[in-house]
């Protein structure tokens, strides 16, 4: 038997309820769409468990099968805007903590004895 990833055995709570809803929301698309479970498998080259585990929100399914998903529902689109750097006020925010003050020079290999 393999080791699992702690992640997918135990997951944060918050992990686990966002993969939830995404899964149950995933759901409510397909069928919005009149497409079976077999249906999406083909279209996403994948297995029926796959597509039943994303759909339950499982942590071990592969984020490929997700994002396979949204792009089946033609909702892909959605997930341009997540993790934006423009978007990550935390992320800028320790950045310009980082910023240099002053440029510095940069050293040539090259020089000029010829």
């Amino acid at each position: 038997m393999t080791a699992r990833n702690k992640l997918s055995i135990a997951p944060p709570y918050a992990v686990e309820q966002s993969l939830k809803r995404l899964g149950a929301d995933l759901r409510t698309a397909r069928l919005r769409r009149n497409l079976t479970i077999e249906d999406m498998a083909q279209k996403i080259g994948t297995g029926v468990r796959a597509v039943t585990d994303a759909e339950k929100g499982k942590p071990a399914t592969s984020a490929a099968v997700y994002t396979a998903m949204l792009w089946v529902l033609g909702l892909l689109y959605q997930i341009d805007d997540v993790a934006l750097p423009e978007k990550d006020e935390e992320g800028q925010t320790l950045a310009l903590g980082r910023e240099r003050a002053r440029a510095r020079k940069v050293k040539t290999a090259v020089d000029n004895d010829f």
